[in-house]
């Protein structure tokens, strides 16, 4: 694939003929390293490719200021890799950059030059990376099996990543980042097996490093754990220093953080991780530290450590405040009763064992706290592995020993830290100006699985996939089985809920958050008209409610045999479609089965990360667009009537007109693959035949009718005549009826008033909502019918006959105001406007009209969002429990909701 490379990634380069002279030079330069090989003394790392400038050459228009610099033989993949090899986990952090073909579209480009975007907005010296960033841990005692997984995915090679190339190579100088101690002790291995030198990075610089990436760039990357239940923290990212990170390995080290590379560590303890697993193989004889750790959830201290209770017959000690079962001693009991050691259940020394070391690791910590006056203390290190009962009890120390003013927090990326720092230390990582809405999780199924123990080799591709699923699925394995909790009870101090082990074994990873693979989307940015990005939650529905969260899985469930006929029928069929539709059904089912279990195994779970779940999965097995075919037959049978439509709009009055339109709108917002109720109705008619009905069904007021309002900034009253909206943004949901029936006759009514109108659809495809991409073909139809739509897609490049004149044209010469088309930058029902395309920010900086359409944009998201500008939301509630839950009305109610600028 090709690889663009912007002007400012290289220099800022005066004139055209500098920009080639040093095109010249960087060629000149490649060929001489060629030449030298091995005799150079600068070691580079395999991990970071030097560019390919064979047949490089200057793309698109000579006379631009900052043109682009095509690269067609540079790999497409470009990858870092760096290591923390601890004395018992190896983390991994490597990075793939895999990006699709890149398309001239002239419509982009028209429409960025008419939002004035500068040819490249980020100023450095070198791009921010666009790509995944991917965690994967092994067993240290099982080296070679990392060693294995490097190789296959071709990590340390030339041109490595996710892609495989028979001619990559392995650099003999490559070198590689890592930390933690065994990158001294195997860095012969390394060198041996896969031909790698380790450069070995500082520990502690490399555990602040990336403590200090994920809490400013991971929206929901620090919870609280208390009584077995988590609840995500949002960082002030402004507000981030001074703060105790306490990482818990062996030992444990306490360390004051200040800023990005300014810490210094202020106290530590030798009794840590390592003293759990070194008493506690003596006293329990365990073969690892899982063992011990599965051991403490079904014991009960109790029996070993002496309570309060114990030394005051059962009672509280109230005049200090400590309840009867308050450790006082631990391990006391074994003082006074005349037992030996195997008299003791192996369960309860473990537990005892975890809460006095976890008590004693949290008391040190909160006094250090205290005593440099930090409000924050964040819990990290291989001791606590994301394990419920470490957690808790940290936490419950914490709360104890300051009075409930302090919170342990944890980071759900903490066993990673390292080995992201080591990431983070190769000179221009491409990580350092990202933002949190420029990463995106995803948690794709595959071996091994980043959130819990590895089941299998890497996978090379979609194939070996679907056959690792298979093969589990046909042993009655549960890809990610959690265990379930009992009801509360009381185990000693804390009164902390015990898991159950299910059948024989319990899961040592079962209390653990998955971690999922980072997108870095560099492209994305915050929707600049939100009134206050602080409060906005893009949720209307909160899935913390159990009932909630069981109502929409069953939704989703109940979906599921469905779409997978769509989508096997969208790739004509085959077998090979059947096996990928089976598999995708397992693959999602196995999500929602984790995520009954354990809503919070993937950060915090909304409305909107679900369905988007639920398309990722969908293209994860090569399924891309599961309804093309529906949008297709329904977008034709549309706009084959609406130019009758047109017709009888224009023989209305303005303000009959007005009315009209928003009643085509929600009439036309019936076509919804997603709603079950609606799937229905397409059995009871043509696509034409519905929206009639749905129209004749239309009558005020609406369950949310603030359509009055909305006319009188649209018409006045009397002789006052508002002037027109300077731009519209139109986030237009579903294909067929909904945009071309409803929302395009909108747009058009806009036009007419002299207001630019700009279409957001989704850059992906998801359910039958229409896409970015085949918006300007479905103007391009409509426009035949249409003068007002045909000069204005003119305008706004949207008609191929009339783009090479528009991209030249200034914008005063046009006759028309535009209509355009920009992605949303999302492939979900739904929109979380923290996270838009580049595209759409720059739009909505001249806006002053946003009219979200659909139950997944003004509904399931954003129904209570507020914004700088006049908004409109408009929608069908097609789902009886929701038109209860948030309007107290019932299935096939409309919204029409109207709110003026903030």
């Amino acid at each position: 694939m090709n690889f663009l490379l912007q002007k400012e990634g290289l220099v800022n380069f005066i004139s055209l003929l500098d920009l080639r002279l040093k095109l010249e030079t960087l060629r000149l330069r490649e060929r001489e390293m060629a030449h030298t090989g091995s005799n150079s003394s600068m070691h580079r790392s395999s991990s970071r490719p030097q560019l390919d400038l064979s047949k490089a050459e200057i793309q698109g228009n000579f006379e631009e200021k900052y043109p682009t610099i095509l690269l067609p033989n540079q790999s497409h993949d470009i990858s870092h890799l760096a290591l923390d090899i601890g004395g018992s986990l190896i983390k991994l952090v490597y990075f793939s950059r895999h990006q699709d073909q890149s398309t001239y579209d002239k419509r982009v480009k028209n429409v960025k030059n008419r939002l004035g975007f500068p040819p490249n907005g980020n100023r450095r010296s070198y791009p921010i990376l666009g790509g995944r960033l991917h965690f994967v841990k092994f067993e240290t005692s099982k080296i070679n099996e990392c060693l294995d997984f490097i190789s296959s995915k071709q990590l340390h090679s030339a041109g490595g990543g996710e892609s495989r190339y028979s001619d990559a190579r392995t650099d003999s100088n490559a070198i590689i980042k890592a930390t933690g101690g065994g990158a001294h002790k195997f860095a012969d291995l390394f060198k041996e097996r896969l031909g790698l030198s380790l450069d070995k990075e500082d520990e502690m610089s490399c555990l602040v490093a990336g403590a200090n990436f994920l809490l400013k760039a991971i929206r929901h990357e620090a919870f609280t754990h208390m009584e077995g239940q988590k609840e995500f923290v949002q960082i002030d990212t402004n507000d981030l220093f001074p703060y105790l990170l306490v990482n818990i390995g062996s030992g444990v080290s306490m360390i004051k953080v200040d800023g990005d590379g300014k810490y210094e560590r202020v106290s530590g303890t030798n009794v840590g991780g390592g003293t759990y697993w070194g008493l506690g193989r003596l006293l329990t004889k365990c073969e690892s530290f899982d063992e011990l750790l599965e051991l403490s959830q079904k014991g009960d201290n109790s029996n070993t450590d002496m309570l309060v209770g114990d030394i005051y017959g059962g009672m509280d000690y109230s005049k200090i405040g400590l309840s009867a079962s308050t450790i006082a001693s631990s391990f006391g009991k074994a003082t006074s009763e005349k037992k030996g050691l195997e008299d003791y259940r192996p369960e309860d020394i473990s537990l005892s064992l975890l809460r006095m070391i976890s008590y004693n690791i949290a008391q040190i910590a909160y006094l250090n706290a205290l005593r440099f006056g930090l409000k924050r203390i964040f819990f990290g290190g291989f001791f606590i592995r994301g394990h419920a009962y470490t957690m808790d009890a940290i936490s419950f120390a914490i709360h104890f020993w300051s009075n409930g003013a302090a919170q342990a927090m944890f980071l759900r990326h903490e066993g990673f830290l390292g080995a992201l720092g080591a990431f983070m230390s190769y000179e221009k990582h491409g990580l350092d100006d990202l933002m949190v809405h420029q990463l995106v999780e995803r948690f794709p199924m595959g071996a091994p699985y980043t959130g819990g123990k590895i089941h299998g080799p890497p996978l090379r591709d979609l194939n070996e996939k679907i056959s690792w699923m298979e093969k589990f699925l046909q042993k009655v394995t549960e890809i990610t089985a959690p265990v379930p909790m009992a009801p509360p009870g009381t185990t000693g101090l804390g009164g902390f809920e015990v898991p159950l082990s299910k059948g024989s074994t319990l899961r040592s990873d079962a209390s653990a958050l998955n971690v999922g693979v980072l997108h870095l989307v560099p492209t994305l940015e915050v929707f600049p008209l939100l009134a206050d990005l602080k409060m906005y939650e893009p949720n209307t529905i909160d899935l913390s409610d159990h009932s909630e969260l069981e109502y929409w899985f069953k939704i989703l469930s109940e979906h599921l045999p469905d779409l997978v006929d769509k989508a096997v029928a969208s790739e004509g069929g085959t077998d090979d479609a059947k096996r990928r539709g089976d598999a995708f059904a397992r693959a999602f089912s196995a999500h929602l089965a984790r995520l009954m279990e354990e809503p919070a195994a993937y950060g915090k779970l909304g409305l909107a990360r679900l369905l988007e779940m639920r398309e990722e999965c969908l293209r994860e097995f090569h399924f891309f667009d599961a309804y093309i075919s529906i949008k297709q037959r329904e977008n034709e049978a549309s706009l084959a009537v609406l130019p009758d439509l047109l017709m009888e709009l224009d023989s209305m009055d303005e303000e009959t007109r007005l009315l009209t339109l928003i009643e085509g709108v929600l009439a036309a917002n019936i076509f919804d693959w997603g709603s079950r109720a609606c799937v229905d109705l397409y059995h009871k008619g043509t696509i034409i035949e519905i929206y009639r009905m749905s129209r004749n069904k239309m009558q005020r007021p609406w369950r949310v009718d603030d359509f009055d309002a909305f006319k009188q900034r649209m018409l006045g009253t009397g002789d006052k005549k508002p002037p027109p909206h300077r731009r519209a943004l139109l986030f237009v949901d579903n294909a067929g009826a909904d945009i071309v029936l409803g929302m395009l006759p909108l747009a058009r009514e806009l036009l007419r008033r002299g207001t630019e109108v700009v279409l957001v659809a989704n850059s992906l495809p998801a359910l039958n909502d229409v896409t970015a991409m085949e918006l300007p073909d479905i103007v391009a139809e409509a426009a035949k019918h249409c003068d007002i739509l045909r000069r204005a897609a003119e305008s706004g490049g949207l008609l191929v006959d009339a783009m090479t004149n528009t991209l030249d044209s200034p914008r005063e010469n046009s006759s028309s105001v535009p209509l355009m088309v920009v992605e949303n930058g999302c492939g979900s029902p739904c929109i979380d406007l923290r996270q838009v395309s580049s595209e759409l920010a720059a739009a909505a900086k001249d806006a002053d009209l946003i009219i979200l359409e659909g139950m997944g944009r003004a509904l399931h998201t954003n129904l209570n969002a507020r914004f700088q500008c006049d908004a409109l939301k408009l929608a069908m509630v097609k789902n009886q429990r929701l038109a209860e839950k948030l309007i107290k009305g019932n299935i096939y109610d409309c919204i029409c909701k109207y709110e003026p600028a903030n």
